[in-house]
């Protein structure tokens, strides 16, 4: 269905400097394939989505559409996308259309149906999603999962072949990834073509019949969900796949927002469903920061969740010194014998500590 040949995308700076996002990306998308992209932040990830549609012109190479070279000289766009769903992690519905109005309008305008079967089929979308009964209200309205429903829901109005997925639980509070995550497994399950960036990795590997592991600008790694997660062939992979899930701070004095990183460890947890640690997970980071490592500043702290090895861990780098802050007296052995270990070890810029729930 699609073929991506030699495709990259610089990037020009109004000082001057260029910045090569995509370097020489390779492909093939056959029909009713589920394709997963994981990698590091900035690896290109999402330019590579915006480049198949042309949102991102590439700056060379080749995307094939059904046979046909949609960068080549007098292509029309449009004929693509209208084949080419896409879902964008921040929703962009039209806030003054209602719902329904939302969804008809391309169908009405760009497939020239009736406004009485688009609004038919609409209807259809909406119980498919789940919301028939917020036809008529305004994206105001909804929560922020009920929002990327509706945009789901707008993409497949258009029947397009293949939809785009750009992180579409990422804007969402925890709560609502849920009921995002479930209405695209059912669009899996029927057979529709998905290219998906996320960081959602069990369900990247629920999903998915190919993952593209992206990692400096380029397909890294290409195989099956057991391929990537459970051999990868390359030492990037495993280290991303093993250590995707966290959540930092930066602590650089007494007055931090200590309320910021209880909401934070508590939404962490239920994201990824680790309830059960989160009443240990807050005692011990209330102990280390006010008691054991008081007057160690700055220092930057981390919630991190394996989810290959089921680790969870919370981790003290402490920048600048070669040997633990953490004092070894009887507090610190009853700290230990609370949690499963407490790695001490130095790195190349300070000194780690690393508790594992």
């Amino acid at each position: 269905m699609i073929s991506i040949k030699h495709l990259s995308k610089t990037f020009h700076n109004p000082d001057g400097s260029t910045l090569t996002v995509l370097k020489d990306v390779n492909c093939d998308i056959e029909k009713g394939e589920v394709i997963s992209i994981i990698g590091p932040s900035g690896t290109g990830k999402s330019t590579l989505l915006r480049a198949i549609n042309m949102l991102e012109p590439p700056t060379s190479g080749e995307i094939w559409v059904d046979g046909e070279n949609i960068m080549a000289k007098g292509y029309h766009l449009d004929k693509m996308r209208r084949k080419m769903g896409m879902v964008f992690q921040s929703f962009n519905l039209f806030e003054h259309l209602s719902v329904l109005e939302n969804i008809t309008y391309a169908p009405v305008r760009l497939l020239k149906i009736s406004e009485s079967q688009a609004k038919e089929e609409a209807m259809e979308l909406l119980k498919k999603v789940g919301l028939s009964q917020k036809a008529d209200v305004f994206p105001d309205s909804l929560s922020g999962g009920q929002k990327q429903r509706v945009a789901i829901a707008r993409a497949l109005a258009m029947h397009p072949e293949v939809i785009l997925f750009d992180e579409p639980t990422s804007a969402l509070d925890p709560t609502m990834v849920g009921e995002v995550l479930s209405v695209m497994r059912q669009l899996a399950k029927e057979g529709l073509t998905m290219l998906i960036v996320t960081h959602e990795m069990r369900f990247a590997r629920d999903i998915s019949t190919r993952i593209f592991f992206m990692n400096e600008g380029i397909i890294y790694e290409d195989g099956t969900p057991e391929q990537i997660f459970e051999h990868p062939v390359h030492s990037a992979t495993k280290a991303f796949v093993n250590r995707i899930q966290k959540l930092v701070y930066q602590i650089d004095n007494e007055d931090f927002d200590y309320l910021q990183i209880h909401t934070g460890l508590n939404q962490f947890c239920l994201k990824y469903n680790l309830s059960d640690k989160a009443r240990t997970g807050y005692e011990i980071i209330q102990e280390m920061l006010f008691r054991h490592l008081k007057n160690v500043r700055p220092l930057t702290f981390r919630i991190t969740y394996a989810e290959l090895a089921g680790e969870t861990a919370l981790d003290f780098m402490v920048e600048g010194i070669t040997e633990s802050p953490l004092p070894h007296n009887e507090a610190t052995q009853q700290l230990r014998s609370r949690v499963k270990d407490i790695i001490e070890e130095p790195t190349s810029r300070g000194f780690r500590i690393k508790i594992l729930l």
